[in-house]
């Protein structure tokens, strides 16, 4: 029979990754890295053997960690994911911040921006493997994937900063999410010289705009 709500405990405090997991964690992004490089430079004729080699370890040490040579690509993709969830959560927490709308914008903005030159080499080996990805279905299935998980970690942080219903948190972290997305497609797929105004972080702000235009939640924050 149906028993009163009881109050939920508190919840624990989060737990600092180990050591073990910290050099997991390492080990498989600089694979990534490596395999970004030589996906962007050798296209998809790249072998899981060509990227363990380079990157300096066993073959079986790389197949410990990925699947596939496509899926050894994802945790380089989920770095930018990751940090601008951060920054979103941090300027989330501003105690009278802006809108939500311009929490996004600023958000994305940042993510998109290098803050040093290893930043800016990932952002270059990402153009690299987009180009590669129009040519390879598994490599396109992964940029995917990372994305989908991106767009449903997002939800609940919209949802902690806007008063508005499921269903418009729901389409704010879709359009957001399509946002990014598309700008950086966008971005890789033009060959000519960049321009400060076609740079990813310009073009996530204008399509962040046209997409969220019917929000009108975002224009506000939750109490």
């Amino acid at each position: 029979m149906p028993t009163a709500p009881r109050p939920a405990a508190p919840a624990p405090p989060p737990t600092a990754p180990s050591l073990t997991e910290r050099r997991k964690a390492e080990t498989q992004l600089e694979i990534a890295r490596t395999a970004a490089a030589l996906f962007a430079e050798h296209g998809t004729a790249v072998t899981a053997d060509d990227i363990a080699r380079t990157a300096g370890v066993a073959l079986r040490t790389f197949y410990r960690y990925f699947r596939t040579k496509e899926d050894s690509v994802a945790p380089l993709l989920a770095v930018g994911v990751r940090q601008w969830l951060a920054d979103l959560r941090r300027l989330a927490g501003e105690p009278d911040g802006p809108p939500v709308r311009d929490v996004l914008e600023q958000a994305a903005r940042q993510a998109l921006t290098p803050s040093d030159e290893r930043a800016a080499e990932a952002l270059r080996w990402t153009r690299g493997l987009l180009r590669v990805m129009r040519d390879d279905p598994a490599l396109r299935s992964v940029w995917h994937r990372v994305h989908h998980d991106s767009e449903e970690a997002l939800v609940p942080v919209l949802a902690g900063m806007t008063d508005g219903g499921p269903l418009e948190v729901r389409l704010a972290a879709a359009a957001a999410n399509t946002a990014m997305r598309v700008a950086v497609e966008t971005w890789a797929a033009d060959d000519a010289p960049d321009a400060p105004e076609d740079g990813p972080a310009e073009l996530v702000v204008r399509g962040m705009r046209a997409l969220t235009a019917g929000l009108s939640g975002l224009d506000r924050r939750r109490a």
